[in-house]
């Protein structure tokens, strides 16, 4: 069953949901992205929540204009209107009041999401509204999901991701340093405001699928992830995308194969499955990468140190440490130094010499400020410089470089 879903052999409605949350997952992924280098993420969770009321809204308004209220265009305007006052509110209050910005997105998604729920608890006694299933866009429903449905979530999230592909560079200078591009000329001001209301277009869209309490999920945790992999924004924007999309592929192939699975938070449990292995693999910031860093680390001290002690006469007592100079050749299993670790251990302590010379001469202050007692003196200095400071030290000199 998941192989057929995720080759779109599971019916119409399936293949529906999952193009669209394919669409969805790229196009949050990609403006999330400048949400989070923004440090705005808490934002978008007061944009989601300010929906609400909107969708409460937009379907008494189309009964009251003798319609069913159950057009999604319409739901989902509403649902943009209402986001967007209460982003204004966001901006007025940090703006103009002495409330931090997370003190005020407090403030407008407790008061948003209350009211929103007022407006849903009165629809319900509605002769309308009992049938009119607007719980569904707490948590997201794709059940019964139809061409125009689907059509109106892909095409958002195709227009938000060309918007933010076009918008991309000014906001990624805004997102890193502000200041900056304020004295470029950039309006700053506008820039954050554009960014937030791309964020507020996809939650709007994805309110079908994922629902407007797990819609941050789908903007946060992709670029969270693809951080671990790069440090350059044009990649992160990139993998952010990929795990996006990704996510909302098999996300919803998952639930389509076993139908009793809700679709959003299936997706946002495969988007976390993404930011796991992420954050225990990635090569560059991953746990495993920083465990195996760390473990080099300190097989270097180790060695320094039993190296510095055969140097002296000293006995070596630790385990490990005369486990490595043994693998290395440079010791016997007694602690009896070899004839390659005689050498090794002259060198390492005439290097200690040296690199007190180094950092008691002034003129060496830039290569005294690298020393960490584990880096190779001839990586900041030249032969010849070296061959001075063995001068000043004296005693033989075929130890040495």
């Amino acid at each position: 069953m998941l192989f057929d879903a995720l080759l779109l052999q599971l019916g119409y409605n399936a293949t529906l949901v999952t193009i669209g949350a394919a669409f969805l997952g790229v196009s949050a992924g990609v403006t999330g992205t400048f949400l989070f280098l923004r440090k705005r993420a808490l934002v978008s969770d007061a944009i989601s929540h300010a929906t609400l009321p909107g969708v409460g809204i937009a379907f008494m308004v189309m009964v009251a204009l003798g319609g069913d209220g159950r057009s999604l265009p319409g739901l989902l305007l509403g649902s943009a209107v209402s986001a967007w006052v209460g982003l204004l509110c966001v901006n007025w209050l940090t703006r103009k009041t002495r409330l931090a910005e997370d003190a005020a997105i407090g403030a407008v998604l407790s008061v948003f999401f209350g009211f929103g729920i007022v407006l849903l608890t009165i629809i319900q006694t509605m002769s309308a509204g009992r049938q009119a299933g607007l719980e569904s866009f707490l948590l997201g429903s794709t059940a019964g999901m139809l061409w125009n449905d689907a059509i109106v979530i892909a095409g958002g999230g195709v227009a938000t991701l060309a918007v933010v592909l076009a918008l991309r560079r000014p906001m990624g200078l805004v997102a890193f340093d502000p200041e900056f591009a304020s004295a470029s000329g950039l309006n700053v001001a506008r820039i954050d405001l554009a960014i937030m209301g791309l964020a507020m277009a996809v939650t709007v869209v994805g309110l079908k699928i994922v629902g407007l309490i797990l819609i941050v999920a789908m903007l946060i945790i992709p670029p969270v992830a693809a951080r671990f992999w790069t440090d350059r924004t044009d990649q992160v924007v990139v993998l952010s995308g990929i795990f996006g999309g990704a996510s909302g592929y098999v996300g919803a192939a998952l639930s389509a194969s076993a139908p009793a699975l809700p679709t959003g938070p299936i997706i946002v449990l495969v988007s976390f499955t993404v930011f796991a292995m992420s954050l225990f693999f990635a090569p560059g910031r991953g746990v495993l990468a920083a465990a195996l860093r760390h473990r080099r680390f300190q097989r270097r001290v180790h060695m320094r140190q039993g190296l510095l002690a055969l140097a002296q006469g000293q006995p070596i007592y630790e385990r490990f440490t005369l486990s490595l100079l043994r693998r290395a050749g440079l010791a016997h299993a007694d602690g009896v130094v070899t004839e390659t670790g005689r050498a090794r251990a002259a060198k390492a302590l005439r290097d200690e010499k040296r690199w007190e010379l180094v950092r008691a001469d002034q003129a060496l202050e830039g290569a005294a400020a690298l020393y960490d007692g584990m880096r190779e003196l001839e990586t900041v200095l030249t032969a010849d410089q070296i061959a001075e400071i063995d001068r000043r030290i004296g005693g033989p000199k075929e130890i040495g470089v």
